[in-house]
């Protein structure tokens, strides 16, 4: 199947879906910021959009920005006067933001062309992240005494600035929200499997058309942002963006103090960011996370428990979503917690992950070791059986394991009713319990499930490690014995550590 013309067809749908207006008036011509030209009857117009019938019969609703400012003009005049009824305004008053030097775009009008209600009064960088979560319906992803994200991967009708998001993200420190990150078309997702979690084994429908198909679809996206952002505010600067192995080139607007940032990278996915302008201004060098505040924040991370648990809290849940990117996303919350900004879209690049997911965790983290290294960090990397010495020394220390295994099904339907029984079972039963499948344990490996983990914690008394999937907070804490473990594992283990 050739997927150019349906990709054609659909930068036209899009295009028409971005028009919402009218009521039979005279028929008129309406060109919106990325040159395209319509015949429409208007209906009715507001103070932010407009309603109109097309030659077809049917209707639509056209944001007034999305259109070039000699029409939007024209429209604003004939809701002015009495040709066109005027509608009340679909946008509820707000306090308008201070005006910027590039036209006096408002928030309104930014969240008009933008789709979403991404802006409220205030600047992102002065707002919670829950409520600027909350109003975008984004679910909270992960939540330490350290940071907070929230991320959607949401449904395929979902738009921001007229194309689809695979995954949106939000991260916050200290009360305050630090970036927001959307990927729109990327080989990872776009080869989606059937379901997230432990379902992301089960292999979906590739997109007609394969990686050609994929990379249509990037060029898509790439041009639909673009025109967006420079309907708006003009033409980007490039510049370049981030650190090491993820460094990328990337097209910038500016607005009232937030950076977009749109970054195409060839056969792997296009993006957008919105960061502070400081930041861009810095290229993306964050600063170094001194050794004294990483080494308080990891001897603040170990909790012990009544119970015999010693676990590290303060580990951030990256959800890697409906793909294969288990080592990514695992790398990236690791990278995090010891005070290294990371993404698991960038960490894919450089782990050259193939599409759908798929990634050489030996690859990925021997090509970002040098950064790794430079942020003052260790890496390393070592083989052999699971032994509680070697586990107790490492989570005592505060620092996370990652684990290579065979993910099962069998294997997490148990740490499923191990985990579960820990909460509802008296200590003593589970105790029992636990003994007893140490005793015998029953797995068996699989080459198809391989999967990596965080061993983030251990109870020696009952011979348990507790670890972490890359799948949302369900994931956060599951429990298997030692014996099971084994029995599954890669022998392989990787530490990002001080």
């Amino acid at each position: 199947m050739n997927i150019l013309p349906r990709v054609g067809s659909l930068i036209f749908a899009a295009w028409l879906a971005c028009f919402p207006i009218a009521q039979a008036q005279e028929s008129r011509s309406l060109t919106n910021t990325a040159g395209k030209t319509i015949q429409v009857k208007v209906l009715s117009v507001t103070t932010d959009s407009a309603k109109v019938i097309l030659e077809n019969g049917a209707t639509y609703t056209i944001p007034l920005a999305s259109l070039v400012p000699a029409d939007r003009e024209a429209l604003m005049a004939m809701a002015a006067s009495s040709s066109t009824p005027a509608a009340a305004s679909t946008t509820p008053a707000a306090a308008p933001m201070t005006p910027v030097s590039d036209g006096g775009i408002s928030f309104e009008v930014l969240n008009t062309a933008v789709g979403q209600p991404l802006f409220g009064s205030s600047s992102l960088w002065e707002t919670a992240p829950e409520e600027v979560a909350t109003r975008l319906n984004w679910e909270r992803e992960s939540r330490t005494t350290i940071s907070e994200s929230y991320r959607s991967y949401p449904p395929e009708e979902y738009r921001f600035l007229g194309a689809r998001p695979y995954s949106a993200s939000l991260y916050g420190e200290e009360g305050k929200i630090t970036s927001i990150s959307l990927v729109f078309a990327n080989k990872g997702d776009t080869y989606a499997s059937a379901g997230r979690g432990q379902e992301h084994f089960i292999k979906g429908q590739p997109i007609p058309g394969g990686m050609e198909g994929v990379r249509a679809l990037m060029d898509y996206d790439t041009e639909l942002i673009r025109t967006s952002l420079t309907g708006l505010l003009g033409e980007p600067v490039k510049q370049r963006f981030g650190e090491g192995e993820s460094r990328v080139n990337v097209e910038r607007w500016d607005w009232a103090g937030h950076a977009f940032l749109l970054s195409f990278v060839e056969d792997e996915y296009v993006s957008l960011a919105v960061q502070t302008t400081a930041f861009a201004d810095d290229r993306g060098n964050s600063a170094k996370v001194s050794d004294a505040t990483i080494r308080e924040r990891v001897r603040g991370s170990i909790e012990r428990r009544d119970n015999g648990d010693v676990v590290i809290t303060n580990i951030p849940m990256v959800d890697q979503g409906p793909k294969g990117y288990c080592a990514p996303a695992t790398a990236e919350r690791c990278m995090r917690f010891v005070g290294i900004p990371a993404d698991m879209y960038l960490l894919a690049m450089v782990g050259e992950s193939s599409a759908g997911g798929g990634t050489s965790v030996d690859r990925l983290l021997s090509n970002i070791g040098t950064d790794i290294k430079r942020k003052g960090r260790s890496f390393d990397i070592t083989d052999g059986e699971l032994k509680m010495r070697d586990i107790k020394k490492s989570i005592d220390g505060g620092i996370p394991i990652i684990w290579a295994l065979f993910s099962t099904d069998e294997f997490n339907k148990v740490a499923n009713e191990r985990t579960s029984s820990r909460k509802t079972d008296a200590w003593e039963s589970y105790t029992e319990k636990v003994n007893a499948a140490a005793a015998a344990p029953g797995l068996t490996p699989d080459d198809s499930t391989s999967h990596v983990v965080i061993i983030m914690g251990y109870n020696e008394s009952t011979n348990e490690l507790a670890f972490s999937d890359s799948w949302g907070e369900k994931y956060l804490e599951r429990w298997i014995t030692l014996p099971e473990a084994e029995q599954v594992s890669q022998n392989r283990f990787y530490i990002i550590g001080l």
